[in-house]
């Protein structure tokens, strides 16, 4: 299985940016898949996450209202719409690929395949 992120770049406060991360090697429409971020010496955190099926999703407190998850199923892929860019988005951010059934995961273990990563930088 391999996810390939990109997307990612420098923008000022204010603006947007859409993430894509395309899949294969698996049945891409029967995972959930996730996006989390990174930021350097800190956890892992989850972002947004959306069903096989394309709804429902959930997302992060710090995120709902700016940022939209979506998905295309027929091309293998998982977009980020991210708008109204705050400089604390900034960060490595990474999809996944759920392990499992789970509906909505949102635990980094509940994953089993990741991206490389794509860093996203906002300025203030």
């Amino acid at each position: 299985v391999q996810l390939q992120a990109s997307g990612g770049g420098l923008v000022r406060a204010g603006g947007s940016l859409r993430l894509s991360c395309a899949a294969s090697g698996r049945a891409f429409s029967s995972y959930a898949m996730g996006w989390f971020r990174q930021e350097p010496g800190k956890e892992r955190e989850f972002v947004a996450t959306i069903s096989p099926s394309g709804r429902p999703t959930l997302y992060v407190d710090s995120v709902k209202g700016r940022f939209t998850i979506s998905r295309d199923n027929a091309k293998n892929t998982v977009y980020l719409q991210m708008s109204k860019l705050k400089p604390e988005d900034t960060a490595v951010y990474y999809c996944a690929s759920s392990s499992g059934p789970g509906f909505l995961p949102t635990r980094k273990d509940e994953y089993s395949y990741w991206g490389q990563g794509t860093q996203v930088t906002v300025s203030s």
